[in-house]
């Protein structure tokens, strides 16, 4: 069994949030920023930046982990670069500032093409569409509902084309 599978759990903890070195079996080298070791398997996640803004995940086996050496510690910004990386998109939260800009963007959006919207509800936070649909904050295809689904449908479809457009 190799040093690597012998370490316990609080030892790995100390990899976290770090740019490591791995050797593995048969002299493959990995570099990434460690994301998290599998406790049972002593598996590592590595996170590697690409120049489009997305992570590279790779996985690299606990039984092939022949070493690991430090590279540099993270910083501020990647650690929270890497513990926001698996978070859904729904849970993100937006100030308010950012809502009305978003609920503005569409709703000009919506009116340029011929789509009758009002803001509605009390603190005026929801869009109305032809007084049959309505869209919540933080207004994407899924925060949209109505009780026909041919309009619920179509105006989906519009806003992911929206969306995609931005």
């Amino acid at each position: 069994m190799a040093l690597w599978q012998r370490k316990t759990p609080l030892e790995w903890l100390t990899f976290i949030n770090k740019e490591v070195k791995v050797l593995a079996a048969e002299k493959h080298t990995y570099k990434g920023w460690v994301l998290t070791v599998d406790p049972v398997s002593a598996n590592i996640l590595l996170a590697n930046p690409l120049e489009n803004g997305k992570m590279l995940i790779s996985a690299i086996l606990g039984h092939a982990v022949q070493d690991v050496e430090v590279l540099t510690e993270a910083d501020e910004m990647m650690k929270e670069k890497l513990a926001h990386l698996f978070v859904p998109e729904e849970s993100q939260t937006y100030s308010k500032e950012e809502l009305e800009e978003k609920k503005n963007s569409l709703k000009t959006w919506l009116e340029k093409n011929h789509i009758p919207v009002k803001e509605h509800g009390e603190s005026q936070t929801t869009l109305c569409v032809a007084g049959v649909l309505t869209i919540d904050p933080p207004y994407r295809p899924e925060d949209c509902n109505s009780s026909n689904e041919i309009i619920l449908s179509r105006i989906q479809g519009l806003i992911q084309g929206y969306l995609t457009d931005q």
